[in-house]
This record gives C-alpha cells, sequence and structure tokens, in this order.
C-alpha cells in the first residue's frame, strides 16, 4: 500500500471514527451498520438491546460460507454472521425469516442458555461475552454465529499515535489483495469495516492488529503471522489466522470460519510461546493444530495453549497435533496446553483422521507434556473422542513418529451416542506412547475409572469408555480424582 493509500485511510479513520463509538456506547450496548457494499444475509433479523433500555437496536447480519460434507462430496451453504459489544446484561431478539421456529438451539450447550421461542421470534438474555452459534429447527449450515463482545478497551486516537493504523467504517481494498503490517504499528480495523483482502505480519515485531472488524469471507488466509515476535491479534473476523516460525504471540477473542479446501482455523508451524484464548473456530478442515518444520516454517514447538474457547470442525479434527515434522533432525513438540473448550462438532469419514482430540506424532516427531482439560464435547456427527497414535502416514511423513509421553486428559466430558472406537496405539518397541492419564473423564455422565462400580474385572477400563488401547503403550490410567488419588 502506498503513502497516498495510507493518508487516505487515515482521513477516513477521522470522518469514521465517531460512527464507532456511538452514543449507545453509554447504554452498555454498541452495534457497528455494515457497509453496503458487503453481502448480507437475511435468514434472521437480530435486534439487541441493554437490560432496562426500551428500544432495540439492529444488528448486521453478514453472508458467511460453511462446508456440508454430504457422502464424500463437499457443499458450499450459506450461513450468517453477527456481532456486537456490550456490558452488563444484553437482550437478544432474533427473528427467523424464513417461516416458524419449531426448535430453537443455542450453543455452545454448556452455556445454559435456553431462549423463549414465540411462532418465529426468539428471545434470550447473556450477562457475559460468548460466542454463540443459534440455530433454528436442527439447521446447523444456515444458522446464525453470534459473537457478543465485551466493549472494546482499545480507543485508537489518530492524532496523537503515529504507530496506529485506522481502517474506518467501509470497505478496504489492497495492492495484491494484502495489508503488510510493519513493525511496531498498530492496524485498528473498526467495527464495521470490511478488508477484501488478507492481513500479514511477516518478518515484524512488537505488531498488534485490533478491532471488531471483518476479513471478507472471500479471503483465504486471512490472516498470517510468519517469522514475526510480540504479535496480538485481538476482536476481529477472518477465515483462518495461521502462526509459523514465531514467538509471543497471542490471538484473543479472534472468530475464524472458512469453507472451502485446507481451510485449517488456527494452524502453528515451529513456533513458541503462543497463546490463543477466547477464539471461535468453524472450519473445513482442522480448526487447530501445532506442527514441526512444515511450509518453510523449521523447528519444533513449544508452549502453546488454547483457553476459553469453541472449536467446531466440519471435517477433520477440531484440535489435532503432531503429523509434521522434520525427519532428518527430529524435533520436539511440547508444553502444549487445551483448557476450558467446547468442541460442538467432528465430521470425518475417514479413520485415519478422525479424533476430537488427537495427537498423531510423524517425521519422527516426540509428542511430550499435553494437557487437555476443562473440555466439553457435544454430540459430534462422525469420529472418535480421542486418537493417540504413533504412525507412519506415507501421504505426509518420511518416518514415524518417536513418541507421546505425558499427556492428561483432566475433566473432559463426551454427551452423546456418535462416538466411534477412540484409539490409543504406539508403533514398536521403540516407539512407544507412555503415562497416559485420565482423570475425571465422564461419558454421558458416567466417570470412567480403574476403580468404578460395575466394571468386571477382566475387563480393561477403556473397554469401558469406548476406547482401544493397542500395543507399544505404557502406563493408561483412568482416576477418579473426587477420591483423592
Amino acid at each position: 500500500m502506498n503513502i497516498q493509500n495510507i493518508l487516505s485511510i487515515m482521513l477516513l479513520g477521522l470522518l469514521g471514527i465517531w460512527q464507532c463509538f456511538p452514543a449507545t456506547a453509554a447504554n452498555n450496548v454498541i452495534i457497528y451498520p455494515a457497509p453496503s457494499e458487503v453481502a448480507i444475509n437475511r435468514d434472521f433479523t437480530i435486534q439487541v438491546r441493554a437490560l432496562g433500555e426500551i428500544e432495540w437496536q439492529n444488528v448486521a447480519s453478514y453472508l458467511v460460507k460453511v462446508d456440508e460434507i454430504r457422502g464424500t462430496v463437499h457443499h458450499v451453504e450459506n450461513a450468517s454472521m453477527a456481532s456486537f459489544d456490550f456490558s452488563g446484561t444484553a437482550e437478544v431478539k432474533i427473528v427467523y425469516n424464513k417461516g416458524k421456529i419449531k426448535e430453537a438451539r443455542v450453543r455452545p450447550l454448556s452455556y445454559d442458555i435456553i431462549p423463549e421461542v414465540e411462532d418465529s421470534i426468539m428471545t434470550f438474555s447473556i450477562d457475559s461475552p460468548h460466542n454463540l452459534s443459534v440455530e433454528v429447527n436442527g439447521d446447523i449450515f444456515h444458522n446464525l454465529h453470534l459473537f457478543a463482545n465485551p466493549i472494546d478497551s482499545f480507543i485508537p486516537d489518530i492524532k496523537k499515535d503515529s504507530n496506529l493504523i485506522y481502517l474506518g467504517p467501509g470497505v478496504h481494498r489492497f495492492e495484491n489483495n494484502e495489508f503488510k503490517i510493519p513493525s511496531g504499528k498498530t492496524v485498528y480495523l473498526a467495527g464495521g469495516a470490511v478488508a477484501m483482502g488478507r492481513m500479514v505480519i511477516e518478518n515484524a515485531q512488537n505488531v498488534r492488529l485490533l478491532g471488531r472488524g471483518v476479513i471478507d469471507c472471500s479471503v483465504k488466509m486471512g490472516i498470517r503471522i510468519s517469522h514475526s515476535r510480540n504479535v496480538l491479534v485481538e476482536g476481529v473476523f477472518t477465515t483462518q489466522c495461521a502462526t509459523g516460525g514465531s514467538d509471543n504471540v497471542t490471538i484473543r477473542n479472534v472468530k475464524s470460519i472458512s469453507y472451502y479446501g485446507w481451510g485449517d482455523g488456527m494452524n502453528v508451524f515451529a513456533s513458541n510461546n503462543v497463546l490463543f484464548d477466547g477464539v471461535f473456530c468453524r472450519n473445513s478442515d482442522d480448526c487447530t493444530t501445532v506442527y514441526g518444520t512444515r511450509k518453510g516454517y523449521e523447528g519444533g514447538c513449544s508452549n502453546i495453549t488454547m483457553q476459553n474457547s469453541v472449536l467446531w470442525a466440519d471435517v477433520a479434527h477440531p484440535i489435532f497435533i503432531g503429523i509434521h515434522g522434520n525427519s532428518q533432525k527430529p524435533e520436539i513438540l511440547e508444553n502444549l496446553n487445551y483448557q476450558n473448550i467446547d468442541i460442538l462438532d467432528h465430521n470425518e469419514k475417514q479413520i485415519n483422521y478422525q479424533g476430537c482430540l488427537a495427537i498423531n506424532a510423524g517425521d519422527n516427531n516426540l509428542v511430550r507434556n499435553v494437557r487437555f482439560e476443562n473440555i466439553r464435547v457435544e454430540n459430534f456427527r462422525l469420529g472418535q473422542l480421542i486418537n493417540l497414535r504413533i504412525f507412519y502416514n506415507k501421504k505426509y511423513c518420511t518416518a514415524p513418529g518417536r513418541g507421546i509421553e505425558n499427556v492428561l486428559f483432566k475433566d473432559i466430558s463426551y454427551v452423546g451416542n456418535r462416538s466411534l472406537i477412540s484409539i490409543i496405539e504406539g508403533y514398536n518397541e521403540d516407539r512407544k506412547i507412555r503415562n497416559i492419564r485420565f482423570e475425571n473423564l465422564r461419558i454421558n455422565g458416567e466417570l470412567i475409572a480403574d476403580d468404578m462400580p460395575g466394571k468386571p474385572k477382566w475387563y480393561n477400563t477403556g473397554d469401558m469408555a469406548n476406547i482401544y488401547v493397542g500395543p507399544h503403550v505404557d502406563g493408561v490410567t483412568f482416576i477418579n480424582g473426587n477420591n483423592g488419588r
């Protein structure tokens, strides 16, 4: 982007800044009108107001695309996306414009949001920020993705901050369909702003990409963080957000929805100290991954955390670790943490790529010190709950993995009836899985433990949870943590 374009964007920011912070902020609800040029989905009419207010405010409903697999064929479907900011308590009213509401569901189910329904209208209240899926009559492919954000604490000041690039309300197009963010800069993509190209943070440091704006759903790899340090991305909507060869990266309250092939949500390649906090991923491939050497990035991974997030895999895995690395210079993927996560769906017909919580070690990778904690898995369409394997997938790997060690599954729950047999299996006596601990694993409310009542003495505990523990596996335990053990 040239200097003249940047100056034009800054001028737009000066003109639009009052639109970004309207008087409704005092009423604890802020809405952002959509630009007239972008595609709108009119399946729903969305309104919101602060508790105690009389007037409703209309919330823009963007058209987004999702991937439905019918048999083995991909079909692109049109869904809806809307967002607003609030504090305190907000009341939400949604009109379903396609007919009568026979059944309404707001997910994740763990939030316990039960809408009141009358004819074609549903209403509900929320008192904390949530990333939600609103579904009518069981339709998950034409649903409303409703992102109720906290009120943005960052107030852009163009006059005083020379390192701020303000992209105000409206449509923004970039040269070569990408915007490269230089070191030391903050890009603020305001509510009501739509970027028609990807945001690239490459060979940069001390960079922030903030706001409530949208990277259009047609933009593949909407955000790419490459060979960079000290990066914060917060609040925006995109298709994908990949991190490679980078250190000290935080992705907070970012929403990712993709519909095309290889549409992974939030990949990590050969990076360290990456935090995902409060993200939402609905993707047409793996939602989040941790890999070693891959796509020009070299090295292992350490200290990767995803927390307080929602994952929905229309294809492949919600969480996938370990398949890619450098078999000539073996790598380690370690200190990986997944905490307080809701998994809404997993749909994968290929048995080799199943597993909501999947570690598949390939390319001589050693995967160790992994923690899955406080994860709630809903009744997904097709796949496995858990898949831990050291394997040699010749399509993607040049060697089997070295090992998987020290994995904790704590407070994991699955409610449903579609999970196939989970698998834990090593490769040979030199490439084993070791020290796998399940603590308070619940399947349809039943606590699975080595000393659980009703388990025949000749059964493996995994049999009670539909988990196959195969050869070359040492030290699998199922613990009732409430016993103080």
